[in-house]
Order: structure tokens, then sequence, then C-alpha cells
């Protein structure tokens, strides 16, 4: 079998994947004429690059690999190898990724790949000798290696293009000029930092093998890119999907529709992964076990792979999940944005909804009522970069941590992207938006306080090993109506023509129905529903009515102090959650999600569910097969070799790098007990209180807000925070909703 995924159906036709295709039909005229305009669009927002910047990237990479074919020559014969040896050294350099992929836009990255002989040195001649060569030349600026990263890189711009280079030392004296990275063989007797970083360039030429028609396949994951990024749901490093998974996810669907045009894969990418059951993986070809006895995805046999919760496996040897960055959060909130893109493309169809209303941009300003604010600063661009780096490598952390101490009834929606004050010199801040879990009952005056948590945090990332002075981070909690103004465009907060009231906006019709629905919108959201549906935004999952986002709204127009509140020992960061506090765009997170938040595989009828909105469509153009066919299809496919794979709730590996710094808390803060966990009923309480003195600071960094509120201390009633983290309950708990901390003292970096 020459092309791995390459299978065969009973009479004799051939696809490509592990299953036969869903559906063979081809175009309609319409598709045809809809997938033209869906080309044309996406040419109009800016996603293609002009010819000038494509010669100009040519130009970067000819001249890349004739540094580094320079610079093993120079290496040689610093090693004392003969003239012939050194003539014979050769070096060179690979592309993968976006820019690989075809996909890439204007100003976008190239990630490269420089594969070099057994006798250059990844430590002493590739960051050594090759960065000294790039740092000397005027073409190359912001030159910022990272030899201590998981796959080791250097970045830099040539000539104003950005440049990631990776390193890769074969087990070869001579690297030929037509050397083929997807060989198997290649990966014989090297590092594993090697064979991560010939990873990229090997599943990005496996994808293009594994797709029916390229064209089509890179018209829909230029869309499926535009459209992530648009929606807030684009960040591998925080928890989302960054471009090598969006390419396995179009990949795959390329293969169950092969004769399929952009227009319908786009449809059809939002209707299979609407009804997909997580954590059944994602795959172009079956697993193969390969010969060098590298480990691959299973997790069937390797403990850490049962607790990914959306696994995306790489089609190239060894096969890994490309998610394993996926949290509980960031699943719930991929999985409403495949929902909302399934019935906006359901609208499209029957011509009540347009490629403006797919696109919408995510309000996350908008969406909650707290959030946190990430603050760092360094002192000067070098060490920023670097703090930056590191911090964003951290933050997923923080997001464990808290849904892990609140038993998941405090929500975290991270911001795929960082902000800077201009005011202050090298600043970077991160926000995540805060919401209790939906569909918990309210208790009055509920709160959550989660100050060790932080702390906890803060000190996993000052533990950085490359810490340099003026090096800071501090977490604040902060309101939507007090978010700063700096994160808006132009420095201007946008005002609202209203106050957002539901009764402003009852009145409005709806865009994308047509019908008489009443439109309710929350924080700048837009839900549609039934005409007298007033109350069933707050019903329970067994609302089934079609919700589609609509053009958002501003925040409203008045003037706040941004005031931020540090969240340290002396003062608390309690958020309160009573029933008008819920996330003030409760409507457009789905009443009933396909896929549950704890990991699990949703049961059947929820799938069927799913399935069922889409029953009133227009005859869709596939002919051949019918939404419920669809579905059984969909089923058929997931009932493969890990049908039985249940994702854990939680990966404690994350959580445990940090066990003795809560150990050093505890140790340096007082007597906090720790207690055994009775029964899913059991009411947590602490054996001592301690009255939280307002002089202690716990902060890496004073915070000088004229503006400043300072939140009051909470009662000590719930240990959820205590140095032995509680076991996952494995259904809901009756626990206090007060969850508080004891204080620490200051710690000094």
């Amino acid at each position: 079998m020459g092309i791995p995924g390459l299978s065969n159906q009973n009479n004799g036709q051939k696809w490509l994947g592990i299953t036969e295709p869903i559906s063979l039909a081809g175009p309609t005229e319409e598709d045809v004429i809809k997938s033209q305009e869906l080309e044309k669009y996406l040419q109009g927002v800016g996603l293609y690059e002009s010819q000038q910047e494509a010669v100009g990237r040519e130009e970067v990479l000819g001249r890349l690999d004739q540094i580094v074919k320079i610079w093993v020559k120079t290496i040689s014969r610093a090693k004392g190898f003969n003239e012939q040896l050194v003539h014979e050294a050769n070096a060179k350099i690979f592309t993968f990724g976006s820019y690989r992929l075809g996909v890439h836009g204007p100003g976008a990255d190239i990630d490269t790949l420089c594969v070099g002989p057994r006798h250059a040195t990844r430590e002493e001649d590739f960051f050594g000798e090759l960065q000294k060569m790039l740092a000397e030349m005027e073409e190359v600026t912001e030159l910022h290696p990272v030899p201590d990263a998981h796959v080791p890189v250097m970045k830099f711009k040539f000539n104003g293009v950005s440049v990631d280079l990776l390193y890769a030392r074969l087990a070869l004296w001579v690297i030929p000029e037509d050397l083929d990275v997807s060989q198997e063989s290649i990966l014989q007797n090297v590092d594993e930092q090697t064979v991560l970083s010939l990873n990229g360039c090997r599943v990005t030429d496996q994808v293009l093998r594994l797709v029916p028609n390229i064209q089509n396949f890179r018209t829909t994951l230029r869309c499926m890119r535009f459209w992530a990024k648009r929606r807030g749901v684009y960040s591998n490093v925080a928890g989302f999907l960054g471009g090598i998974n969006l390419a396995l996810l179009v990949g795959r669907i390329c293969q169950l529709y092969p004769n399929a045009l952009p227009n319908m894969l786009v449809s059809r990418f939002f209707r299979v992964y609407t009804q997909w059951r997580w954590p059944n993986p994602v795959m172009l070809c079956a697993i193969e076990e390969g010969s060098l006895g590298l480990s691959v995805w299973d997790p069937r046999r390797n403990p850490k792979d049962k607790y990914h919760l959306m696994p995306i496996i790489t089609p190239a040897y060894p096969c890994m999940n490309s998610t394993y960055n996926v949290t509980t959060s960031t699943l719930r909130i991929m999985s409403d944005e495949f929902k909302r893109g399934s019935e906006v493309c359901e609208a499209m169809e029957a011509s009540k909804a347009d490629w403006d209303t797919l696109f919408e941009p995510y309000p996350f300003f908008e969406a909650y009522k707290n959030y946190l604010q990430i603050d760092i600063t360094a002192e000067n661009p070098d060490d920023l970069r670097q703090w930056k780096g590191w911090v964003e490598s951290r933050l997923r952390q923080l997001t464990l941590k808290i849904e892990r101490y609140t038993y998941g009834m405090l929500q975290c929606h991270p911001y795929p992207g960082e902000f800077s004050d201009k005011s202050r010199s090298f600043h970077q801040c991160y926000f995540m938006g805060l919401q209790r879990k939906q569909g918990v009952p309210v208790n009055e005056g509920e709160q959550y306080d989660i100050r060790l948590t932080v702390e906890e945090f803060k000190g996993s990332v000052n533990a950085y090993t490359s810490w340099k002075p003026g090096m800071e981070i501090h977490v604040s909690h902060v309101k939507r109506r007090n978010i700063p103004n700096f994160i808006f465009p132009g420095g201007v907060r946008p005002s609202y023509l209203s106050k957002a009231t539901g009764e402003n906006r009852q009145s409005s019709k709806s865009r994308v129905s047509g019908q008489s629905q009443a439109e309710k919108s929350q924080g700048g959201k837009t839900a549609v529903l039934g005409a007298d549906d007033a109350r069933k935004r707050k019903r329970s999952e067994d609302n089934n009515t079609s919700r589609v986002s609509k053009s958002s709204l501003s925040p409203p127009n008045r003037e706040v102090n941004e005031d931020r509140t540090l969240i340290s020992a002396t003062s608390s960061c309690s958020m309160k959650f009573d029933d008008s506090e819920v996330n003030s765009m409760g409507d457009q997170k789905r009443q009933k999600p396909c896929l549950k938040l704890a990991g699990e595989i949703p049961s059947g009828d929820n799938v069927s569910n799913v399935s069922a909105m889409h029953n009133k469509q227009p005859d869709a153009p596939d002919t051949s097969s019918t939404k419920e066919e669809e579905r059984l299809a969909i089923e058929q496919i997931m009932s493969g070799p890990y049908e039985a794979h249940q994702a854990l709730a939680q990966e404690p590996d994350e959580l445990e790098e940090d066990l003795g710094y809560r150990n050093q808390v505890n140790d340096n803060g007082g007597s906090v007990k720790s207690n055994n966990f009775a029964s899913p009923s059991s009411t947590f309480a602490v054996a001592e209180e301690q009255v939280i003195s307002k002089e202690t600071i716990c902060s890496t960094h004073s915070c000088s807000n004229g503006g400043l509120e300072e939140l009051e201390p909470a009662e000590l009633t719930a240990p959820l925070l205590c140095a032995i983290p509680a076991p996952v309950p494995q259904r809901k708990p009756l626990i206090s909703h007060r969850f508080c901390s004891r204080p620490m003292k200051d710690r000094t970096v």
C-alpha cells in the first residue's frame, strides 16, 4: 500500500482515510457559485499575500539555505575534517506549517527546519556558531534563541520576514540534496528533540498526501483558520486549535466528502464536529507502530493519553496527539462554536445568513462580568520576549488550577492573545473570562475565593530558571465595566446604543431566521428565541431552539475608573454570583452541548438531539445522503478501536509540578489543615480560623492605581485550596460555595 490511509471498498473503489466517505456526491451549480463567493470573500478580507511578498519569502528561504550550507562547511573545517569532507558537507532547509500547506497570509511566520549532519551539534554549533553568524548579519533582526524549549527553536526576522528555525541532527555524515524527510528510516539513531523537530515537516507532507483535492483543502482550511481567529478559538498554547489541529480536522472532512467544494466542506465541518463524541480521536490514517519502537498515541497502553479530552492525531510516525493542551473549559467553548457554526450554515443554506454572520468576531469583553487580568513587565524588549513566552506556556495551568480547586463550578475562558498598555514600558497583559457553571442552582451571596490558587500559579511562573530583575507578574480581578481602555482599538471604549437591556432588544427582528422571532442579546451577543419565549433562556437543557449569533453590540458608554483588584492575601478574589450576575451572555452559551464538560463520551441520545436540530433544512445539494444517514455514518466512524476510550476528568501531571511550592506555602503561611474527602455530600470546614492581616502583602508587583477597590476578606469555610488537592468527585458534591484560603507570607523573587 503506497499511501498510508488508502483503503479499498468492497466494489474495488479506493478512498483516503480509515473509513469510507460519508458522501461521494459532487457539487451542484449552487455549490459552485457559493464556493466562488467564499473565495472572493477570503480575498477581500486580505487572507492572500501579494505577489511581491511571495517573491520576498522565496528569496529569504533561498538566502537561508545558502547560510546553513556555509555554516556546516565552516564547522566541518573547524572540527579538522579534510577538504574533501568539507566540500561534501551539507545542510538543507525545509518548510512546514501554514507556508508548506499553502494557506499562509500576509505577514505570517515561515516555519523552517534545518537538517544537518551528525557532527553538527545542536548546543555548540546550531545555537552557537549559526546563531553568531545570524547575529552579525544586517538582514537579521530580533534574534531570539530558545534552546530549552520543548522543541528548541531560533526565532528572528530576515529582511522583515519572521522565521522560526528548528534543527534536526541526523545520523548521517553527509546530507543529500534530495533527502526525503518523510521516510521512517530518517528517525534512526536520533535524539528526541530531533524527532520532535522533524515531526512538523513529516506531518505536513503526510496531510498533503492524504487529502483528495489539495486546492479545495487549502481554500477550506484558509476559511476555517479565519473563522477560528475571529471566534477566539485559534491558539494551541491557550488550549484551543492551532494551525496543524485545524489542518487535520479539515483534512478529515475532505476525506469524508472527497468530491465536495469548499462551500459544502465548511458546512460539513461544523455538522460533523458538532456531532463528534469526544474523546474519540480524529485520525487521517491508522496509527502505525513503526519499527523503531517510538511511543505512539494509545490510551489503552499509555496512562497520560487517557487524560486527553480532544485527541486529534498526527498522521506521521510516531503518531501523537496534537491537542494535548485542550482543557475542559476550552473544549466546552469550542463545542459551543462548532454548534453555532452549524446553525449559521443551516441559515445560510436557507438564505437567512451570509459569510459575515459566520465570521462575526466573538465579543469577548462583553461576554462576562468578571475577568482575570494577568499583567507582566520586564526591563527591556529581549527580557520581555523571553518572559512573555514563559508566562504564556504557564497560563493553561492557571485554568486547570481554578477549575480543579472549585470542582468545575468556576469556569475559565482564556483570551487567545495579548494586549499592551503603551503608557507602560515593556508591558503585556492577558485576560480570562470567569463565569459560574451554567445549570447549577445559584445560592444567594455565593463566592469563589481563588487567592491561593493564583499565588500558586505566580509561584510556578516565578520559578523561571532564566528569571531576571524586572520580570514581574501580577494578577487582578476586574469587572467588565472596568476593563482598561487600552484593549480597545485606538484606546477608546466603544459607545453603546442603549444600556443593553432585554426590553430594548426584544423588539428587533432576527437577521438570520427571518421569522417572527424576538431577539435577546446579553452583553453584545444576540440569541434568537421563539416569539413569546422571554423565559426560555433560563430553562434547562431541553431547550432546542436554534440560536445564531448576530452583530455584536458595544459596551456601555460611561466613564469609569480602571480599578482592578489585586488578587493577594490582602484582597480576596471573591467573585459574587447571583441570579442577575451569571454570565451576562448566558443565551449564547448553548443550553445543551453535545460534549460533556468532564470529558466523558455523551450518550447516543445527545448526538441524536443535535442532529435533530437540522431536520428542517431545505433540500441539500448532496442527494445521496440524508442528514440521518450522515448521522449514522458519523456514529459508524466513531465506533473504531478507541470507542471505549473515556478521557479522565483531570490531568494530574499538570498540577503535581506545583506540589512542592504548595507545601512551601503551607510551611510559610500557617497551619492550613487538610481534610479528608468523606463523601460527595460532605461539608468542608477548617479546624482553625485566622484573621487576615491587611498589612500582609503577597505580590511580586505593587500596583499603583488610584481606583483600587479592595475586597473584604471572606470567611474560611471551605479548604478547597489546601495542600493536598481534593479528589475529583464522581458526581456533584453538596459543598459550600465560599471557597477561601489562608494568607501566605510575602514571597520575594
